[in-house]
């Protein structure tokens, strides 16, 4: 890509990188500080190997760095170290305090790089944020909080404790992603901070200020119709329930249950509700066809809203005519994206 690039005259002003994940440099267990990071054993060969190509056409070493994730795969992790506003006691390196993960993890990549001959390689986080639901953790406070954060902090212009000069990074994500794989847990899909329909899900203000002034947050999306204001629920008059486990299965498999799972924000609704909850996913993105509420009569049509204060059942976009179409999924897109290129101003 890069020598087509090249080719087409762009090479000095546009680079081509690739994004790694941070699990590719660690620190030993026998020596859990940044200072002693290094490319893990089995890669650092073909890792060195890419960084060459990356200094050889002046490209950025491309990372994505999420402290969610180590709050997920370790129960004793300090909760508050995954913030940047966090009590807890900080992490001493020889004469550098870390207060928070995310610079930890930043200077175990950097002292990683300097090991293998790059201490100035130009660092670029491609993706890091918070997961809104989908596990315990995941809701959209501890969202705000991180998101918010990291704006303060990198808007800051300060570096790392290893590195003064400040990194550029991209916030993940727009908006959720219903289909996306939930191999590595359901959270995966609730990485974005706006809804389906464009609604921010948190109060998030770009410029980094702490400011009350409402209007520097994110705005919603105007305009967008919604389809009827009905839902598919479990059939409380159905007598046999036999074959109930099946079509929860089936409704799930053909949408998105993630809010359902451990720790997330459905979890509490109990048999029933869950029923309620998946024939409602798949029946709003069926288009509320009557046909797709029905699982064997265990199903029924309701204008009675089931959500609650925690767990949200949604009705979906309306889907029409183009003039419906553009107004709704191309305006929030165009407005999404409009926010997104006012974040990138304000970072660089």
């Amino acid at each position: 890509m890069q020598e087509a690039l090249n080719h087409a005259g762009l090479g000095s002003q546009v680079k081509a990188t690739v994004p790694f994940n941070a699990d590719i440099y660690y620190s030993p267990d026998s020596n859990p500080v940044p200072s002693a990071g290094d490319f893990r054993p089995e890669i650092r060969d073909l890792a060195i190997e890419v960084v060459q190509y990356l200094r050889s056409s002046d490209a950025p070493f491309t990372v994505n760095i999420y402290p969610f994730l180590s709050l997920y795969a370790n129960p004793y992790f300090p909760f508050d170290y995954a913030f940047f506003d966090g009590d807890n006691k900080p992490v001493r390196d020889g004469d550098k305090v870390y207060t928070n993960v995310f610079d930890a993890n930043l200077d175990t990549l950097v002292w990683a790089l300097t090991k293998a001959g790059f201490p100035d390689m130009d660092i670029v986080v491609g993706e890091v944020g918070w997961p809104t639901d989908g596990d315990e953790n995941a809701n959209p406070e501890n969202a705000k909080r991180f998101n918010q954060g990291l704006i303060r902090r990198v808007l800051s212009g300060n570096g790392t404790p290893a590195a003064a000069a400040a990194v550029d990074f991209y916030l993940f994500s727009l908006i959720d992603e219903n289909a996306k794989s939930i191999a590595p847990g359901s959270f995966e899909r609730h990485w974005g901070i706006f809804e389906f329909d464009g609604k921010p899900k948190y109060e998030l203000d770009l410029t980094g200020s702490k400011s009350t002034d409402g209007n520097k947050g994110l705005a919603a999306v105007d305009g967008v119709e919604y389809m009827m204001k009905r839902w598919c629920v479990l059939n409380t008059r159905a007598a046999d329930l036999e074959d109930l486990p099946r079509n929860v299965d089936y409704a799930c498999s053909m949408s998105d249950c993630t809010a359902l799972g451990y720790g997330s924000s459905c979890n509490h609704l109990g048999a029933a509700g869950n029923a309620s909850y998946a024939f409602n996913m798949y029946y709003q993105l069926q288009g509320q066809n009557g046909w797709d509420c029905d699982f064997s009569g265990l199903a029924v049509v309701t204008d009675e809203d089931p959500s609650d204060d925690r767990c949200r059942f949604p009705v979906m976009i309306a889907r029409g005519s183009p003039v419906v179409l553009h107004r709704t999924v191309l305006g929030i897109f165009l407005a999404v994206l409009e926010c997104c290129i006012v974040f990138l101003i304000l970072v660089s």
